[in-house]
């Protein structure tokens, strides 16, 4: 009988940083994994833009690096041989690549059951035969006739994929549906069927909306994950594809008040004396800030302390040096001779006429 392979931990093979992606941030290399979401949220987008990114080496999404490029194995059992190609060919229009140039297999037998040993041995036949960097199912659904909620029955079909992946070290992208009315949930929890298919991912990706738009979580068995990135369905003549959403410009945000500043706003917008207490609720700061700042302006005169509570004090206006705010001398007529103020004679004030003589 065999016995079990064993090895020190400081003699386990190292994994530069470098060799951890295929898809830099978004799928480890070698990883299976799932594309999960609800219907009609593009998660088959999502995966022919991973296809062409791996097969090209352009961007996924426009953003995110391919450190890892190769060959890609596609299945696509939902969607005609014609909306395959109109869709990579759009992909490959908005990444700039060739698409006559692109190093993706299709499968175009109509049906594959992965819970049958004779398909599982032609597509393991396949996988060795184009030995893929990706390999692509889409969606999980079409591939056996198992009940997705029994892991006793789920659990032998992963597996499967999984010894597929080591074998021939290529990365396992299935694409599979979330549970109707699962927006609310977290992502691998929203997935259909058994949770075994959470479980089996080594990097997994979930599309989910709210209302008109899409937003992406990027979770990893070894590596942090990202939550509600924001992509969108771009069309640029031919080129239909997903990309991460712009960014709307940020608008400048204006200093938050100091307290001086809230406590003055607070007193003016005021139609009555402030209690402490009302002062504090206003401004929203802790009673120790608003005593330590109300001090200083009582001081300075910019506020006063009555016996119903606080007020702001009126800015005072500035007079001229004779405390008369009427001119003491009237304007000239523009003829060079000045006119008169009210109750002023040719020769002077009223109450000052000269004497006669």
């Amino acid at each position: 009988m065999n016995q079990l392979e064993l090895r020190r931990a400081f003699e386990l093979d190292a994994c530069a940083e470098e060799k951890r992606w295929m898809v830099e941030s978004l799928w480890a290399d070698q990883a299976v994994g799932v594309v999960g979401g609800e219907p009609k949220c593009c998660k088959s987008f999502l995966a022919l833009d991973m296809a062409v990114a791996v097969a090209s080496g352009a961007p996924c999404l426009r953003r995110f690096p391919v450190t890892k490029t190769g060959r890609v194995l596609l299945f696509a059992a939902e969607d005609a041989q014609h909306i395959v190609r109109r869709r990579l060919e759009g992909i490959a229009l908005a990444a700039r690549v060739d698409f006559v140039s692109l190093d993706i297999h299709v499968i175009t037998t109509p049906v594959i059951r992965l819970d049958m040993k004779a398909d599982q041995s032609r597509l393991q036949d396949a996988v060795d035969a184009v030995q893929p960097k990706l390999l692509v199912l889409d969606p999980f659904v079409r591939l056996h006739r198992i009940d997705e909620n029994a892991a006793s029955e789920v659990a032998p079909l992963l597996s499967y994929l999984r010894e597929l992946e080591r074998r021939f070290h290529t990365a396992v992208l299935l694409v599979h549906h979330a549970r109707k009315r699962a927006g609310h949930a977290r992502g691998g929890q929203a997935l259909r069927g058994s949770s075994e298919i959470h479980a089996w991912g080594d990097s997994n990706l979930y599309l989910r909306r709210n209302n008109d738009d899409l937003f992406l979580s990027i979770e990893h068995r070894a590596a942090p994950s990202t939550d509600n990135l924001a992509l969108e369905l771009k069309t640029c003549g031919a080129a239909l594809a997903l990309q991460v959403a712009e960014e709307p410009p940020s608008s400048p945000t204006s200093p938050s008040p100091s307290v001086r500043e809230r406590i003055e706003q607070a007193l003016s917008d005021a139609s009555r004396p402030l209690t402490l207490k009302q002062l504090r609720s206003a401004c929203m700061i802790r009673m120790e800030t608003l005593c330590g700042a109300l001090k200083p302006l009582i001081d300075e005169g910019h506020i006063s302390k009555g016996p119903e509570g606080y007020t702001i004090m009126a800015k005072k206006t500035p007079v001229s040096v004779s405390g008369c705010p009427v001119p003491l001398q009237g304007k000239g007529n523009g003829n060079g001779k000045r006119l008169n103020l009210p109750g002023e004679t040719e020769s002077g004030s009223a109450g000052t006429q000269p004497d006669k003589g």
